[in-house]
């Protein structure tokens, strides 16, 4: 199999952000690697994209290591030439006090967001290092940049992936591989569904009287950030829809 193009690895691709990515960046010269836990979904995106770009997939949980090991490991030929990492598996689980949080809710965001971005980029880097070239982006938040009520853990997490990318950026930087951070706002994807436990009216609720970013958007910023020259490294990127002005503010109508 020739590949020409750029291949990108886009973990969390069966929904919100990732999925989003991988519609565009399959129209916009890459082939892609599609991860995630839902193989159903992970299959049926991959058929949909098909007539676009040459499409492989990995069902793992980034939580595990040894899955992430195998999974990676199972790449053959072209398909382990990565030149794109997209560091978008993420969760938030709960909006509780710290007194009063679930612990099980904390080891999950800890795991995923965390360590979890760690796992997925250690089996990458390798590649990355040999050739010496690449690009990581790391899907942040605005929770990396301020801490807010209720959201001791999750943002401690994403405080996490902020200084890991910083990191990486200081360690990757004699291999020529570029590190970026993208930190959103408000995107309503199943974000809120999932840390709200399925309550649809209170995640519902987290954009009620504000346009919200949408998926689509943080792919648009993806996009702009893989098309910019060889020498250009977008570094740290947040970003707002209009209503935000910061964590905790926002205007509704």
């Amino acid at each position: 199999m020739t590949m020409t193009k750029r291949t990108a690895l886009i973990t969390g691709a069966t929904s919100g952000i990732g999925e989003a990515t991988a519609r565009l960046l399959a129209v916009n010269g890459f082939n892609l690697i599609l991860c995630g836990r839902r193989k159903d979904r992970l299959d049926r995106l991959a058929s949909e994209l098909s007539s676009e770009t040459q499409i492989t997939t990995l069902s793992f949980d980034v939580r595990h290591y040894e899955e992430v090991t195998r999974s990676i490991a199972s790449l053959s030929g072209e398909w382990r030439n990565i030149d794109v990492l997209i560091n978008n598996a993420g969760n938030a689980h709960g909006l509780d006090p710290v007194q009063s949080a679930d612990v099980a809710d904390w080891d999950a965001m800890i795991d995923i967001n965390v360590k979890g971005l760690l796992y997925v980029s250690r089996e990458i880097l390798a590649g990355m290092t040999g050739r010496r070239s690449g690009h990581i982006i790391n899907i942040g938040s605005i929770a990396g940049k301020e801490v807010y009520p209720n959201g001791t853990v999750y943002c401690a997490s994403k405080f996490a992936v902020d200084a890991i990318t910083r990191g990486m950026r200081m360690d990757l930087n004699p291999f020529g591989i570029k590190v970026t951070s993208i930190n959103p706002g408000l995107v309503e994807t199943e974000f809120s569904l999932v840390r709200f436990k399925g309550d649809a009216e209170r995640a519902s609720s987290v954009y009620r009287g504000l346009t919200p970013l949408s998926g689509r958007d943080i792919a648009e910023v993806i996009l702009y950030v893989l098309s910019a020259p060889p020498h250009v490294m977008l570094a740290d990127i947040t970003v707002f829809p209009t209503a935000q002005a910061s964590a905790t503010i926002v205007k509704r109508d």
